[in-house]
């Protein structure tokens, strides 16, 4: 793309007023995954109706999927339809897991208001250099980084890793210092995919490492903490799945209290991808198998669409605690 744009040209703010707000107020933004055009109405219109900030988040993957140049204008799209829903919200574009300088450097010059630079796979000091790189030339235009200490178990998109390590608090201070970074994905506990741990029918959940979070709190108070990996894995919608032809045994999430107590905290960026993805397959699977003779598009996209927005609702008011803040 030869063109840039600012973010504010398309509507968008950065996150830096947005995590302020949540941390002196107790609750976290959502940062909600979108690919396609149903999933990105269904954040617009539940955060709309529900007053609630959003993190509008793009992966990399999702960049190729849709194409940067489409994606720019459907989220200048998103700005203008929160203007015709009612009074809009404060809305950031953020890449999600941006692994190059380059990517975020091309994200910020096509009009992200936020981007991450994950280097939690690299050496501590060669994260240390791409992420400070990544916030100098951001900065620049006035655009918010998110790095990211520890790293998350799980498959979501280009995201992999085969185990999982806590960020170690004893980092967290030299790294906010020497990169500048303005937020920071830590590792608690939460995993990417559907598929969070392996546990067994009746067993619960590990907890997430509150212990490892509270002491990170100690080290930078008052500094803008973010969870990755914390969809829930909504067991109503794994039902089904599997009731109608899909074989999903096992998935589980975090559970909502634990999310709502984290959101309590420092933490005020929570990102959620799986559990839209699996909203929309479950109700598309279940039109497919009720009609099967249906081939319109709209009348199994548009009912997905319809039960995203219940969802995001649904996690913006009882687990995020951002509805009515703005």
């Amino acid at each position: 793309m030869s063109d840039t744009v600012s973010y504010k040209e398309l509507g968008f703010v950065n996150t830096r007023e947005m995590f302020r707000k949540a941390m002196a107020d107790g609750y976290a933004v959502p940062a909600y995954n979108f690919n396609n055009m149903e999933q990105i109405q269904a954040i617009i219109a539940a955060c709309v109706k529900s007053r609630s900030p959003v993190i509008l988040q793009v992966s990399k993957g999702a960049r190729d999927y849709a194409n940067a140049t489409l994606l720019r204008w459907m989220g200048r799209g998103a700005v203008e339809m929160m203007k015709e829903l009612g009074k809009p919200v404060p809305a950031a574009l953020h890449l999600d897991h941006g692994d190059s300088f380059e990517l975020c450097k091309s994200c910020i010059d096509s009009g992200f208001s936020s981007v991450m630079i994950d280097g939690s796979g690299l050496s501590y000091e060669n994260n240390v250099e791409v992420t400070r790189k990544v916030v100098e030339y951001a900065h620049q235009h006035d655009v918010t980084v998110e790095g990211e200490l520890g790293v998350l178990a799980g498959i979501e998109d280009h995201v992999s890793s085969a185990v999982s390590h806590y960020t170690d608090p004893d980092d967290v201070e030299d790294f906010v210092k020497k990169t500048g970074v303005d937020s920071l994905a830590i590792s608690i506990g939460t995993s990417h995919g559907a598929y969070k741990f392996k546990v067994k029918p009746g067993e619960q959940v590990p907890p997430l490492r509150f212990d490892i979070l509270e002491e990170v709190e100690k080290r930078i108070p008052g500094f803008p903490i973010v969870l990755h990996g914390a969809s829930s894995v909504l067991q109503e919608y794994i039902t089904m799945i599997n009731k109608y032809g899909g074989k999903m045994d096992n998935a589980v999430g975090i559970p909502e209290e634990q999310l709502r107590r984290a959101a309590k905290s420092a933490v005020c960026k929570i990102n959620i991808d799986s559990d839209g993805r699996l909203v929309m397959t479950a109700i598309i699977r279940k039109v497919f198998a009720e009609k099967p003779a249906e081939f319109d598009p709209r009348k199994y996209l548009g009912p997905a669409r319809e039960e995203l927005v219940r969802m995001y609702m649904s996690k913006n008011e009882k687990v995020l605690g951002s509805s009515g803040r703005y």
